[in-house]
């Protein structure tokens, strides 16, 4: 979400990064799930950036009638564990993740902050069909950027020359994002997120699961995933490998 944010905020300027260099990306994209993100969203101008974690179920009901664009990005639910693992273990409003044992097994049930990753895929990818939804995974940004960010333009109906499209895909680049205080969460105060522990942009890699799973674990992941999504009519970039 975080990456898509820095993509979308370049696109909207035209791939000048002065924005990104200057705006915290949570008063860039505020999150609309939370009180200073909703009103930030409100007197932010046109065309506005949100973000969102929240299951479709969840969302504003004003969006189903609208014009609004929503780009949803979905990432291998391994790595989301993994990720996530990390991520609750800094972030203090989020209870101690335990052992990474425990914290699967909570994941599997969805027991985790925004609820069951199936659920929340399976909910969003309901509107796959609808022109106002765009949905992209977390390993096709990685594997074609470039692609994605031409791609991503297009369905925002803007028009960025090719000097502009490197500007964003230099500028979204993990290394540019991590140097950069603006989007790197560093200046969040120590009290939310202990960076120390882990740092709120860790590797900026796929496939990190494997170096933290054990192949039980993997299997058992693998049951439950094959299980809650046997009725989804497409597949994942994940799914092939």
């Amino acid at each position: 979400t975080v990456w898509m944010l820095e993509i979308l905020s370049l696109i909207r300027n035209n791939g000048d990064p002065a924005w990104c260099q200057t705006t915290p990306n949570w008063d860039r994209g505020p999150w609309f799930e939370t009180v200073i993100g909703y009103r930030t969203a409100l007197t932010n101008k046109s065309p506005r950036i949100i973000s969102s974690h929240l299951p479709a179920h969840l969302f504003a009901k004003s969006f189903f009638k609208s014009k609004a664009k929503i780009i949803y990005t979905v990432r291998n639910p391994k790595d989301v564990l993994v990720s996530l693992y990390h991520f609750a273990s800094m972030f203090h409003p989020y209870k101690d993740p335990g052992t990474l044992d425990q914290f699967l097994e909570g994941f599997l049930k969805g027991d985790v902050p925004f609820g069951s990753w199936f659920d929340h895929v399976k909910g969003w990818m309901n509107l796959k069909d609808k022109e106002n939804f765009f949905f992209i995974t977390y390993e096709e940004l990685q594997e074609d950027l470039r692609g994605s960010v031409v791609r991503i333009s297009q369905f925002l109906g803007k028009v960025l020359d090719d000097a502009a499209i490197d500007s964003v895909v230099a500028n979204a680049s993990f290394e540019s994002m991590k140097s950069n205080k603006m989007s790197n969460f560093s200046l969040t105060p120590k009290f939310i997120m202990n960076q120390k522990k882990s740092a709120f942009l860790r590797k900026g890699i796929s496939g990190d699961w494997k170096n933290h799973l054990t192949k039980a674990q993997s299997e058992c992941f693998d049951q439950v995933y094959n299980e809650r999504l046997q009725d989804l009519s497409f597949t994942f970039p994940w799914d092939k490998k």
